[in-house]
């Protein structure tokens, strides 16, 4: 939650009694500036985008905080997030037309380029169809059956392809 003079992540129990915020950092430091998304992964971790920090900050179940990724390149735009069954963490970079591939552990592993006229992604578990073009990803799911979701700014189209086949 954010509303201008702080952000942080609350949890919430099953009947709605908020029973955890989240702000700072062991060493007093703001955690969050201007978190948009937020993904929950397999081994409980709390994933939020942060499109003032430009960061994808990760804290633990406790509330720890345990890295943040600032991306690849100069100019890193943060949206969509999520997470997939094996607990990679994928998020969006509308800046670069490209998703990022982390590990669970925040470790870069690929761009998943959606731009590229060229057929495939950067890393062989996508399939992409060479004549797509998406432009600005803002938002990004998988689901159970290893689909891959992805919205664009200002395109009333979500498209779909196959992850980890």
């Amino acid at each position: 939650m954010t509303n201008h003079e702080e952000a942080k992540v609350s949890r919430y129990n099953t009947v709605g009694k908020e029973i955890q915020n989240i702000r700072r950092d062991n060493q007093g430091e703001e955690l969050y500036s201007d978190p948009h998304y937020i993904a929950e992964n397999i081994n409980g971790d709390i994933c939020t985008s942060d499109y003032d920090k430009q960061a994808v900050v990760v804290v633990n179940k406790s509330g720890q905080h345990t890295f943040s990724y600032t991306g690849q390149e100069s100019e890193f735009y943060l949206w969509g997030i999520c997470t997939d069954l094996f607990g990679n963490i994928l998020v969006c970079d509308s800046f670069g037309e490209s998703i990022h591939l982390l590990d669970q552990n925040g470790g870069f592993q690929s761009f998943v380029h959606v731009h590229s006229q060229q057929s495939g992604f950067l890393s062989s578990i996508f399939s992409l169809d060479q004549h797509e073009n998406i432009k600005h990803p803002r938002g990004v799911c998988v689901d159970d059956e290893n689909n891959l979701y992805v919205g664009q700014f200002n395109i009333n189209r979500v498209k779909v392809y196959k992850y980890i086949q």
